[in-house]
């Protein structure tokens, strides 16, 4: 035993030299062992699409040019002064004066985390509203939180009346109420008048996902008492995604403040945060580098709204949803969302047509004519197609050219049949 342990010794001190040699090569420097990836080496091929589905929209030349600038350094007076530009286009596209408004470095999904996550502890109640996927995935990130969860359900293409949330917050009385403006799982515009004050009477603060809507349907934050107001970029704002306005009233700013603990991410903490986007009145300290390129996107998205004014915003995406829904019956389509006033003018949804599958029409619709529409999501999936006019999208042009192409998929997919 003492022998094979001896020679063992010796064949590894042997090795270390040959080891060493394999690792630093012949000219005495560390090598890789692994060779660079064959695709890696090809040139970059992206396709052109138009996208018309629930998200991200085509971006505008303008705002492709803004992401494209060399970059600054994220505490750089400049870019310090586009986050100021930035936080004042948020403020005019959300109606409100709250200045604690920003821009989280992240996609919609980290707004919907970082209102949740500051303004909630454990054993909070939160009454979330539920009637497509974001309800969902809300009520998932607050049960994590350790808050006590509970829901009002409405099905996939209905809206929540006032008497609705009245009944749910007497019974539960939750300290924050989540609820959805725009749907895009189902293409919902969820009614909001009277909802900030109902809910202000009863204790509750008004937490509103408008991801899909801003800029495409009236919303107004001081106005409708909205407490916690978040988007994304990529959808009315036709900026790549990857960056998310919010605002929270100072009714949000103080039960934040009375928190018994730290929110539970350092990186999505508004009291940071704040202070970064010069919404508190001490001197701007490092919290995280910020995504350059996609602030400077986002400051030209709203740039571009500003310029064109919300109230022409508005009529221009309800105008081309009208036109887009009277030629999906023209098609013999039938509408998802029974109500005219209730359906998303950004998202339009229609019931699958029977007999047909959507994945051959959606796939149809991108091979033959590279055009993007989607097949539903969450509780609607394999229920309704989803076609989406948002911001630089959000053309006659372009509902003409989806109406063709889905004239064309009815006609030429009938194969597909289930």
């Amino acid at each position: 035993m003492r022998r094979a342990t001896v020679l063992g010794a010796k064949r590894a001190t042997a090795a270390t030299p040959l080891l060493w040699a394999q690792l630093r090569g012949t000219a005495g420097h560390a090598m890789a062992t692994m060779p660079p990836p064959r695709e890696l080496l090809r040139p970059l091929a992206v396709p052109q699409r138009l996208l018309l589905g629930p998200g991200p929209s085509n971006v505008p030349p303008r705002i492709l040019a803004a992401g494209g600038r060399q970059l600054v350094g994220h505490m750089h007076p400049e870019m310090l002064q586009v986050m100021d530009e930035i936080k004042a286009g948020i403020q005019y596209a959300f109606q409100t004066r709250n200045r604690l408004t920003l821009a989280v470095s992240g996609t919609g999904h980290c707004a919907m985390e970082a209102a949740l996550l500051n303004l909630l502890e454990r054993g909070d109640t939160v009454l979330v509203a539920v009637n497509g996927i974001w309800g969902q995935r809300a009520a998932d990130i607050a049960g994590r939180l350790g808050a006590k969860v509970r829901e009002l359900l409405k099905p996939p293409g209905e809206y929540f009346t006032l008497r609705d949330i009245q009944e749910g917050l007497t019974r539960h009385k939750p300290s924050v109420l989540f609820i959805t403006h725009g749907e895009s799982s189902t293409g919902v515009l969820q009614p909001l008048e009277g909802l900030g004050e109902l809910c202000h009477r009863h204790g509750c603060l008004l937490l509103v996902d408008a991801v899909a809507s801003l800029g495409g349907a009236p919303i107004l934050m001081d106005q409708q008492e909205i407490d916690v107001l978040y988007s994304g970029s990529q959808k009315v704002l036709s900026a790549p995604p990857g960056s998310a306005p919010i605002s929270f009233s100072e009714r949000a700013r103080e039960k934040m403040l009375g928190r018994k603990t730290k929110p539970p991410s350092f990186y999505l903490d508004v009291g940071w945060l704040a202070n970064y986007w010069g919404c508190d009145d001490k001197p701007r300290m490092y919290h995280h580098t910020a995504p350059i390129n996609s602030f400077l996107s986002l400051r030209e998205g709203l740039a571009m709204l500003a310029e064109l004014g919300l109230e022409s915003s508005w009529e221009r995406h309800r105008a081309n949803c009208t036109l887009l829904c009277q030629g999906l019956r023209e098609l013999g389509l039938e509408l998802f969302v029974k109500e005219e006033a209730a359906r998303l003018p950004t998202i339009t949804t229609v019931r699958v047509p029977e007999g047909y599958s959507w994945q051959q029409i959606t796939a149809f619709l991108m091979n033959e004519h590279g055009l993007e529409i989607a097949g539903g999501l969450g509780p609607s999936v394999g229920k309704v197609l989803r076609i989406g006019l948002m911001g630089y999208n959000s053309t006659k042009d372009n509902v003409d050219r989806v109406l063709g192409a889905l004239r064309d998929a009815l006609q030429r997919c009938r194969r597909s049949r289930l």
